[in-house]
This record gives C-alpha cells, sequence and structure tokens, in this order.
C-alpha cells in the first residue's frame, strides 16, 4: 500500500519537462515536484524508505536523469545535480509544511513576524530584526519566493559545472 501511495504521488508531477532543455525541464520538475510534495507532505519521508518503486517513480527518474545525460552531464555530474536539485526541493518542502504562517500569504507573514519580534529583544538580536523588519515584513514579501531563487543558485552553479 505504502508503496503504490508513493507512486500515485509520483504519477502528479508534471512531465512535460521532458520536452524541454534541460536547466527549464529541472527548474519546471522542481516546481511541480515542490506543488505535489506540498499537497502529500507525508510523502517526503515515504519516498526515502521504499525499496519497490513502482512504475511512476521509476519513470520519473528515468526521465531526469535522461533530461541531464542529453544535455551533456557526465554520469557523476548527473547523480550531483539530481541529488542536490531533490534535496534542495524536499528540504524546502519540508520546512515550508512545519512553519507556523501560510507561506503564500504576505499578511500571514507579515503578521506572525511581527509577534516574534514582540518575544524578543531586538538589540539582542539585531541582524534578525533588520532582515525580519526590513525584508520580511514588507509588503509582498512571500517567503515561498525564495524557493525559485535558490532554485536558480542550484541551476546556475550546475551550468557552471556541466
Amino acid at each position: 500500500i505504502l508503496d503504490g501511495m508513493v507512486d500515485q504521488a509520483f504519477s502528479e508531477i508534471d512531465m512535460s519537462f521532458v520536452e524541454l532543455d534541460w536547466r527549464q525541464a529541472m527548474r519546471s520538475r522542481a516546481i511541480s515536484v515542490r506543488r505535489v510534495l506540498s499537497l502529500h507532505p507525508w510523502a517526503i519521508s515515504l519516498m526515502q524508505s521504499r525499496t519497490n518503486p513502482g512504475p511512476a517513480l521509476l519513470h520519473h527518474h528515468d526521465s531526469v536523469i535522461g533530461t541531464l545525460r542529453q544535455a551533456g552531464f557526465s554520469i557523476e555530474m548527473t547523480a550531483h545535480a539530481f541529488s542536490a536539485l531533490d534535496a534542495y526541493i524536499y528540504g524546502f518542502v519540508s520546512q515550508e509544511s512545519s512553519l507556523p504562517f501560510d507561506t503564500s500569504s504576505a499578511d500571514d507573514v507579515a503578521e506572525i513576524a511581527e509577534a516574534i519580534l514582540e518575544n524578543f529583544p531586538t538589540e539582542a538580536f539585531p541582524h534578525l530584526a533588520e532582515l525580519t523588519i526590513e525584508h520580511v515584513m514588507q509588503p509582498g514579501y512571500n517567503y515561498a519566493d525564495e524557493f525559485e531563487f535558490g532554485l536558480d543558485l542550484i541551476l546556475d552553479s550546475l551550468e557552471r559545472l556541466k
């Protein structure tokens, strides 16, 4: 049953990325994986523990590897890229799902940040206070936007190492 649940989650990942160049493919895939894992936060820990992968998982992994290999990544760099991207995606989703606010709501983020600031002396934590006041609490801030910024950092690095 657990293997089937994991495979079902993988079947929800948008596979149209195989039509794109490697960078756009990995970006599109990452955004889709994040969306799916946000809908199924239980899937991350299960994905790591399964020894009997289903066809959707195998197809997904094969497509990612094939996209990177066709782009000229060596076997070693393909393994590094796949690992770095998935560690980032899974880690971000895990962190995002444990935050005490809705990351897509700027109002929620600002409200929680303000409440946190009230509970610690800003002079004791000046850098944290500065970041919170001058960035997090600013109109339009959306923690979810941090995902694509970090993703682009990884993709830029992979481009240089390819």
